[in-house]
């Protein structure tokens, strides 16, 4: 091959790579290097629930496209439910021709001071996929892959989600199934006798606030990490009960 050859070719195979890298449109932010594993079955019971605050990933609209994070990523539950598109990358245990995939941050991957394969530990920016996910673009038996990642935008089915729990003198109302960028840094919420009310994050997704509202209508403010924010007016009624779940609009 001449030297005129050996660079065409190598211009068109890495042409490949950035359009392949492409395909998923929406994207945030420059893609990062980091490291994907799996955890629990391939029914994926065990990533139920867990550190962001959300309960059956499957009633809930996630299913099985959902990743824990290392502390690099989760920001102290910050970046729960945003969106990340991964591939795996030069890796023999990468499927071949597999493409990306897009995973929601519904978990927490804690760091380990005993295991021999501290992935999660700072300041790896690590993804524990769930196996369903994992097995869609790398081998089971390869068990840990590097990857090629970015933040990219949610696009979920359906309104936003509030659900209320609680006692009347605390209201704790976790916030899910949000578009746009995912995550959600602020909540307000205001009752039919009452001006917006700032709420605090209590963990993960769960927002809370002191002030009694049973009784009343609410009305909520949603704001993401870039700064946009969704209204929805007077979507719980004045008969709500703790345990419900409201829908509202979305981004």
């Amino acid at each position: 091959m001449t030297s005129l050859s050996f660079l065409v070719s190598s211009f068109m195979a890495m042409a490949l790579v950035v359009g392949a890298l492409g395909q998923i449109g929406g994207h945030l932010d420059a893609w990062g290097d980091g490291r994907a594993t799996f955890y629990g079955d391939i029914h994926g019971s065990e990533t139920m629930y867990g550190a962001c605050g959300y309960g059956n990933l499957f009633e809930q609209g996630y299913g099985l496209e959902t990743t824990a994070l290392s502390t690099a990523l989760f920001n102290n539950g910050a970046t729960c439910g945003a969106c990340f598109e991964l591939y795996c990358v030069h890796s023999k245990w990468c499927i071949k021709g597999a493409g990306g995939i897009r995973v929601t941050a519904t978990n927490f991957c804690p760091p380990s001071s005993t295991s021999p394969n501290p992935w999660c530990n700072p300041p790896q920016k690590h993804f524990d996929l769930s196996q369903y996910m994992f097995l869609k673009f790398a081998i089971y038996q390869g068990g840990v892959v590097p990857v090629k990642f970015r933040r990219v935008y949610c696009y979920k089915k359906g309104g936003m989600k509030f659900e209320i729990k609680g006692n009347p003198y605390w209201i704790l109302v976790l916030v899910y199934n949000v578009g746009g960028l995912g995550d959600v840094s602020n909540v307000k919420v205001k009752g039919s006798r009452t001006d917006w009310i700032q709420m605090q994050r209590n963990w993960g997704q769960n927002w809370e606030t002191g002030v009694q509202l049973v009784g009343q209508g609410l009305s909520f403010q949603v704001t993401t990490s870039d700064g946009r924010m969704v209204q929805s007016d007077n979507i719980v009624p004045t008969n709500w009960e703790f345990g419900q779940t409201f829908e509202g609009r979305n981004f």
